[in-house]
């Protein structure tokens, strides 16, 4: 996928973001039909992380429905002028942001810790929401990246699926660069380990611009799209 979408609210800049989501949709849809699956099983979720709001405005009207951002600093300021969309919090999440996380988002990706399992589950309860939690793996062999490891998944889907106000909905994954086919098939084979004692964890979060096509061979339902889609951003 060629070209950068520069921020800007000139025509130019909307068509070039077009051309992006429906080239995206399109090879989307011919990896999953390549996979022997249908391409609606698999939804984008769009990285908004350093995008700016008009960007992501034009977005939403051009058809993207699922946004998903990393820091609810952002968040704040970007879901309530796109409040129609489906909002993913796929940062890590300290507990201290547990009440915002729950307020602005319907699906949880990173919850990568027992310890952050009450505080959301008590905001949730006090705000009368119900997000979609999905248990961050860490599936990487190298170990630089967040999430649970395999041996500690056990406690932690415990934990969510006894919560109350959240709903296990599945898992997640940061892929090493090395190897991410393994990474999903790693998380894909654990998510058949657990899917008989948790049916709900129907979700697997893997993939992003670099290695989605590998995620959605291995079964992925969600993909983290933002360069493929936004072009390049800052790096901070």
């Amino acid at each position: 996928m060629k070209g950068i979408l520069t921020n800007s609210d000139s025509g130019d800049g909307l068509t070039e973001l077009l051309d992006r989501f429906r080239e995206l949709r399109q090879v989307v849809a011919e990896r999953a039909l390549a996979a022997g699956r249908e391409p609606e099983e698999v939804r984008i979720v769009a990285v908004t992380k350093g995008v700016a709001l008009h960007v992501v405005q034009a977005a939403h009207r051009l058809g993207v429905s699922d946004f998903g951002e990393n820091r609810v600093q952002e968040a704040r300021l970007k879901v309530p002028q796109v409040a129609a969309a489906t909002w993913h919090g796929i940062g890590r999440l300290q507990t201290n942001k547990a009440s915002w996380a729950v307020r602005l988002f319907s699906w949880i990706h990173s919850v990568d810790r027992e310890e952050l399992v009450g505080p959301l589950a008590r905001a949730a309860a006090e705000y009368g929401c119900r997000p979609r939690v999905l248990v961050e793996v860490l599936t990487a062999a190298d170990g630089h990246k967040g999430g649970v490891v395999p041996q500690r998944l056990p406690w932690l889907l415990e934990a969510v699926g006894k919560s109350g106000p959240l709903e296990l909905a599945g898992l997640m994954t940061v892929a090493s660069r090395a190897d991410p086919e393994a990474c999903f098939a790693r998380l894909k084979e654990l998510q058949q380990t657990w899917v008989a004692e948790y049916p709900g964890l129907r979700e697997l979060s893997m993939g992003m611009s670099d290695d989605f096509g590998s995620a959605i061979r291995q079964g992925a339902t969600m993909i983290r799209i933002g360069r493929a889609l936004f072009g390049p951003r800052d790096a901070n």
